[in-house]
């Protein structure tokens, strides 16, 4: 079958997409774009940099560039180098799988207070998104707000000693503040009971791992009650002798964030009434939202859409991923779903052979392509220092340098 598609988003759901499609239908003309110079969206900068496993997912995507003929168009913003309706004039089909990158607001007095940070904002950072703002002060109490796996994974990485960061990518920088950062205690809170938090077992177990821990969980409940979770969190409750306090709370949900001038508590709704638990800092971690976005308004897209549930926005138009569906779902399950949606496009798919396709996208300046992803990946790998797995780039113009030269760095 031939015919040209367009995904906005080169992160794991488009990825999974563009190998649906294409191993279904290989002779299909399939161009991932990004408002980034390098392509796996969250599997580089969502997913945790002590998780080296799970980030090797990358290899599997890279054969759909390599071996199935997907090409990248990096650094192209839709909306600001080319338009929506310009991308669905060039294409049979326009998938939009760009994810969402704000961090949803607690929604209660106070949310906006100085010492309150999103999870998504912190962890742009730390990882060395280039449009990240500089690592915080977090003070010797952060108090996290969420019970799910972005939760877990702060927690694990505000916890970790130097050593324990060893064969990670993250950044110098990064590190050094972590070192640096005086933590004294962590606290962990979610709305729900332990029973119903959306923690992995597996994530939770592997806090038993740290070092530089004393590990308290507060009222979860009862192991041996068939719940991989609660026997997990039954497993580190009294983990570690460490110098840093850990500890988990359940059924407190935010009433509001209190200090002067700066978050200095949380006052919470509890089993027992309110109570407030002082802080230096609260990081939330309880979903994220599209960002206001002139060239891809999701909202009124979803609003709009003929079958949002199947990811039909419209004739020729459709969502993938988080786009589609929010902030649910691990990677590997966005495999899933890119399958069913390959399917229904390839049904409805109309090729017209008067689309220009790519042609449009190779003539706009500043794009990179996957040779050029090709020269960062190895000049990161290359500059890695002992200890770490590469050394990420942390600035655009950076990256657009490495990526315009001729010839890889041996």
């Amino acid at each position: 079958m031939s015919g040209k598609i367009a995904i906005v988003g080169a992160g794991p759901s488009g990825c999974y997409l563009a190998q649906a499609l294409l191993k279904a239908a290989p002779e299909l003309e399939v161009d991932l774009i990004d408002a980034l110079p390098v392509p796996y969206g969250l599997v580089r900068y969502g997913v945790a940099a002590d998780h080296q496993g799970t980030k090797a997912v990358a290899r599997q995507f890279a054969r759909v560039f390599e071996r199935q003929g997907a090409r990248f168009f990096g650094n192209l913003r839709v909306g600001r180098d080319i338009t929506l309706d310009a991308l669905r004039d060039g294409y049979d089909a326009v998938v939009l799988a760009a994810g969402l990158s704000q961090d949803r607001k607690l929604g209660v007095p106070g949310d906006d207070l100085p010492g309150v940070y999103g999870a998504g904002e912190l962890t742009r950072a730390l990882y060395d998104h280039p449009e990240a703002v500089a690592l915080p002060e977090l003070g010797p109490n952060p108090l996290i707000v969420g019970n799910g796996n972005v939760a877990i994974d702060l927690l694990r990485l505000l916890a970790k000693t130097p050593e324990e960061l060893e064969g990670s990518d993250l950044g110098a920088a990064a590190s050094r503040w972590l070192a640096d950062s005086g933590i004294e205690t962590i606290t962990i809170t979610g709305r729900s009971p332990a029973a119903q938090a959306k923690f992995d077992a597996v994530m939770v177990k592997e806090l038993a791992k740290l070092a530089g821990v004393r590990i308290a969980v507060e009222g979860a409940g009862d192991a041996g009650e068939g719940s991989k979770l609660l026997d997990a969190l039954a497993a580190i409750d009294g983990h570690g002798d460490g110098p840093r306090q850990v500890t988990f709370r359940f059924g407190l949900t935010p009433v509001a964030v209190e200090g002067a001038g700066r978050a200095q508590s949380v006052r919470f709704a509890g089993p027992e009434g309110e109570e407030v638990v002082p802080c230096s800092a609260v990081l939330t971690a309880i979903g994220f939202e599209a960002a206001s976005d002139a060239g891809l308004p999701r909202d009124a897209l979803i609003a709009a859409a003929q079958d949002a549930d199947a990811g039909r926005l419209a004739p020729g138009l459709y969502a993938a991923g988080w786009f589609r569906r929010g902030p649910r779902g691990t990677i590997p399950e966005n495999r899933a779903d890119a399958q069913a949606l390959a399917a229904l496009i390839l049904g409805e798919l109309s090729p017209d052979p008067a689309k220009q396709g790519r042609k449009e996208l190779a003539a706009l300046t500043g794009a990179v392509d996957y040779d050029g992803w090709c020269r960062i990946d190895a000049a990161e790998v290359a500059a890695a220092p002992e200890g770490r797995c590469r050394a990420k780039m942390a600035s655009r113009d950076e990256m657009l340098r490495i990526a315009a030269q001729k010839e890889m760095t041996q």
